[in-house]
C-alpha cells in the first residue's frame, strides 16, 4: 500500500469514528504519523466491540459526595445507617486544636474532632475569631471546607447549642451567630 492510499484509508478512519473528543483528536494524530498500520490498535482504544459489552456492560460512575457525614443517619432502634441526606448534623466535640494550613498559607486554624449522632467521627473547622469550644461541647455542623486544610470538610455553625457567637462582630452577624450590638 502506497502512501496516498494510507491517506484515503485515514481519511475513512476519521470520519467513521470521529467524535470531537480531544483525547481522539491526539490518537488520530498519532496514527496520522504512525501510517495505517497503527489503526487497528487505535480502533481497539476508542471504543469497546459489541462482545465486550456483552461480556460486561457499562458501569454507571457513582457520585462522590463532598460530605460523606451528612448523607446518612443512624437508626437506634434498628442498630443500622440509614440513607438520607440532612443540611447539619449534631456532634460531640472529642478534641479541639489549631492546625497549620496548606503552602503558601501560614496560620494555626482552629478545628475540632467531632463525634456525630450518626456515629462518624469528622474534623470541623471553627470560623471566627475567638471559640469557647472544649472537649465534650454540643455542636451542629454543616458542609463546606477549609480549602487550605487537607481533610476538613466540615464548618462548625456559631451561635448555636453550646457554639457562642463571635463577639464584636458588626458585619456579616448571620454567618458568626453574633447578636446586633445596641
Amino acid at each position: 500500500m502506497n502512501w496516498p492510499d494510507e491517506l484515503t484509508f485515514l481519511n475513512l478512519f476519521a470520519k467513521l469514528y470521529w467524535t470531537g473528543s480531544a483525547q481522539r483528536l491526539i490518537i488520530f494524530e498519532r496514527a496520522l504519523v504512525l501510517g495505517a498500520n497503527f489503526i487497528h490498535f487505535v480502533h481497539k482504544i476508542v471504543m469497546p466491540t459489541i462482545h465486550q459489552l456483552i461480556k460486561k456492560e457499562r458501569r454507571k460512575a457513582k457520585k462522590r459526595h463532598k460530605t460523606p457525614a451528612l448523607t446518612f443517619g443512624f437508626n437506634v432502634l434498628k442498630n443500622r445507617p440509614k440513607e438520607y441526606s440532612s443540611p447539619f448534623k449534631r456532634g460531640v466535640c472529642l478534641k479541639v486544636f489549631t492546625v497549620t494550613p496548606k503552602k503558601p498559607n501560614s496560620a494555626l486554624r482552629k478545628v475540632a474532632r467531632v463525634r456525630l449522632t450518626n456515629g462518624m467521627e469528622v474534623t470541623a473547622y471553627i470560623p471566627g475569631e475567638g471559640h469557647n469550644l472544649q472537649e465534650h461541647s454540643v455542636v451542629l455542623l454543616r458542609g463546606g471546607r477549609a480549602k487550605d486544610l487537607p481533610g476538613v470538610r466540615y464548618h462548625i455553625v456559631r451561635g448555636v447549642i453550646d457554639t457562642s457567637g463571635v463577639e464584636g462582630r458588626k458585619q456579616k452577624r448571620s454567618k458568626y451567630g453574633a447578636k446586633k450590638e445596641k
